[in-house]
């Protein structure tokens, strides 16, 4: 078997699939590329057991069919040094030996037996489908990620819930202090309302994959698997099991008292009074009166300290209330108005930040639990 297909276009691919593979793989083939040539396509696959990646590759010119499988580290660092230019591997179906020449040389290694290589069982026949823009999903996962929860007693609560219904589709991540809650009006459930979580590393990888690239991504999900058809590639992972928590319980919807400040000048005043916080809790107090917010932060342990004044629009009960600095970062960044509103309701009760400007046919929520203030 013989083809012919361009470095630059085998490196991107790889580069992307190999973020699939584990580590440390119970199952030795596991640190291999899966390489299939038919139909003159190749498709390269990568797996951790758990998910699997595949990317197609036009081929230039093609004898034969067939599959072998590379290891991952020596194919990476052969291609990844080579300039664009067109690669020729010649593989030896009796021997499993490939030889792969290029421009001004060449470069030969062992390839191992396709057949060792696991592959993820097909998706059920009664799974749930759905078509979304690749860059808006792409967009929805990177907003949600970072309010994910590493927690081992409570394993939902590190995933991202897709609950389709028939006002639309939800795409929420929580963490206990923080909450995510996106909503996508015009995806809506056909039939039954139903719903997913995807885990973590999953998100991560097709975070990375569909924002470069565009089109619509198909979706099917059943049980306890789902199934992501894109164009150049698919993804298939396990997904977690288990009740996600009640989210629309902890959004408060009696918040009298609302903020409407610019998000850039919010988070540039932030971060530069966080430095002067505690390292334990990253407390930031936010003292807040008619057109004035004004951000505090300080350690007594370093006898530091720091405030800054920014201007807003403010017409509620004049309050002071403690935010965690970190986070409430991390919620304006995931944010892309240029002005953000936060509702609250006493310094008890978690605080809703959402954007003054949601985008076509979405409403995005976060919400942050506030933090006690020593007075």
């Amino acid at each position: 078997m013989q083809f012919t297909l361009s470095s630059g276009t085998l490196n991107a691919r790889l580069q992307t699939l190999v973020r699939v593979i584990g580590g440390k793989n119970a199952i030795s083939i596991l640190d291999c590329f899966l390489f299939e040539v038919a139909s003159n396509t190749l498709t390269v696959t990568a797996s951790d057991a758990e998910n699997v990646m595949q990317a197609t590759i036009e081929l230039d010119e093609c004898t034969g069919e067939g599959r072998f499988a590379l290891p991952n580290h020596t194919i990476l660092n052969a291609v990844k040094e080579l300039p664009e230019q067109p690669l020729q591997m010649t593989i030896d179906d009796q021997s499993l030996s490939v030889v792969v020449d290029y421009q001004n040389g060449s470069f030969g290694l062992a390839a191992l037996a396709a057949d060792d290589y696991p592959v993820m069982p097909d998706m059920s026949d009664d799974a749930t489908v759905l078509t979304l823009n690749q860059q808006l999903l792409a967009e929805n996962i990177s907003r949600s990620l970072f309010a994910t929860a590493q927690d081992e007693i409570r394993p939902v609560m590190g995933g991202i819930l897709f609950d389709l219904k028939a006002d639309g589709l939800t795409v929420v991540a929580t963490d206990g202090h923080k909450l995510v809650r996106n909503r996508i009006l015009d995806v809506v459930a056909e039939e039954e309302p139903t719903s997913f979580i995807l885990p973590q590393k999953p998100a991560q990888l097709l975070k990375g994959v569909l924002a470069k690239g565009e089109g619509d991504v198909v979706v099917r999900f059943a049980a306890n698997s789902c199934e992501f058809k894109y164009d150049g590639g698919e993804f298939r992972c396990r997904l977690i099991e288990g009740r996600y928590p009640n989210y629309n319980s902890v959004i408060p919807t009696n918040n009298t008292n609302c903020l409407t400040a610019d998000r850039k000048t919010m988070l540039g005043a932030l971060k530069r009074v966080l430095p002067f916080s505690s390292e334990s809790s990253r407390l930031v107090r936010f003292h807040l009166e008619k057109g004035l917010l004004r951000l505090q932060a300080s350690d007594i342990d370093f006898a530091t300290s720091a405030k800054e004044s920014i201007a807003c629009e403010y017409n509620g009960t004049t309050m002071d209330i403690g935010f965690k600095g970190d986070s409430v970062c991390e919620i304006l960044n995931n944010l892309s108005s240029d002005e953000v509103t936060v509702q609250l309701a006493d310094p008890s009760r978690a605080g809703v930040f959402v954007p003054v400007e949601q985008p076509e046919n979405q409403e995005i929520l976060m919400l942050m639990m506030p933090m006690l203030l020593n007075d």
